[in-house]
């Protein structure tokens, strides 16, 4: 009898223990919310659908949200029309992933199954034409694009499978295609800051994200860690944005992470499903929109989004 009350004890701390141990980690898990998000602010689903969405990029000029809707290997750009409803805008996109508003308005987009950086002009029924930026069958997939305020444009290009060929690349405005990192295990969403001075990439296999001065000629100098949030969360550092302060929306590690220019934490916004990419739209530039594996959240903010300064 003692036995069996000693080791109902033991069971019973241990228990006690793992519990505790979890309380401390949820507290340890507890990040601010940034400050930039507008006060009472929730995220709010905009659109859901069995299909994992990526590229939100927002057309000023329709003022319109646009993203990309992955089924298996069916890749369409959809386009949100009101609240809980989207158009298919461009179907069988050969994987178009990551996508940028282009200096001229334009929709760039990173083609993966194509092995092509595209450009499209925005269209009330599609696409009102089609140019092909840069092109390369022995590229692995292309994933994420951005533009520099000077023109030149950016994009990774990842090896997920072995991590031996990944790299980034720029198409600059001299119309070359440079190789610019290559040390990068699998180089996932890209983006510049505000004033084309710093490249920032993120990793999906480092699970991090790395900063690089650019140069005069287009290509990169060493980089350096940029931010590795303290979070046990292990997802997958994707797509990210820009505010007009310079404040950059990372997501992956447990929802969107917002990091100062010089890499320090602004907090955490939580997102329920895993978050592919953000991007900010709206009327005034600020609603930060989420894609995520099957919905679409948007969430107002106080800052505007980098390309409505």
């Amino acid at each position: 009898m003692l036995q069996r009350i000693t080791l109902m004890t033991v069971v019973l701390s241990i228990l006690l223990t793992v519990q505790m141990g979890w309380a401390q980690q949820k507290a340890a898990e507890t990040h601010p919310r940034p400050a930039t998000v507008a006060e009472n602010a929730k995220l709010q689903e905009e659109y859901a659908a069995k299909a994992f969405f990526e590229g939100p990029i927002w057309d000023p000029v329709g003022k319109q949200l646009y993203f990309t809707s992955f089924v298996d290997k069916d890749t369409k750009i959809l386009r949100l029309e009101e609240r809980g409803k989207a158009s298919v805008w461009l179907d069988h996109t050969k994987g178009i992933n990551g996508t940028w508003l282009s200096l001229e308005g334009r929709m760039l987009g990173a083609q993966a199954y194509g092995q092509h950086v595209m450009s499209y002009a925005f269209g009330e029924s599609g696409p009102a034409d089609t140019i092909v930026i840069a092109e390369n069958p022995k590229w692995n997939q292309p994933n994420d694009v951005c533009q520099t305020p000077n023109g030149n444009i950016y994009f990774t290009d990842p090896d997920f499978k072995n991590r031996k060929t990944s790299a980034v690349y720029v198409k600059t405005t001299a119309g070359e295609v440079k190789k610019i990192i290559t040390s990068m295990p699998v180089p996932n969403g890209v983006i510049a800051s505000n004033d084309g001075k710093t490249l920032y990439v993120g990793d999906s296999h480092e699970k991090l994200w790395r900063s690089f001065p650019i140069l005069a000629d287009g290509t990169v100098g060493e980089g350096m860690l940029f931010f590795d949030p303290e979070t046990s969360r292990q997802d997958s550092p994707d797509g990210m944005s820009i505010d007009a302060e310079g404040n950059l929306y990372l997501s992956g590690r447990g929802g969107v992470w917002v990091a100062s220019p010089e890499g320090k934490s602004l907090g955490l916004i939580p997102v329920p499903e895993f978050c592919s990419n953000v991007t900010f739209g709206g009327t005034e530039g600020k609603t930060l929109y989420f894609t995520c594996a099957n919905k679409v959240y948007s969430l107002q903010m106080k800052v505007k989004g980098g390309q409505f300064r």
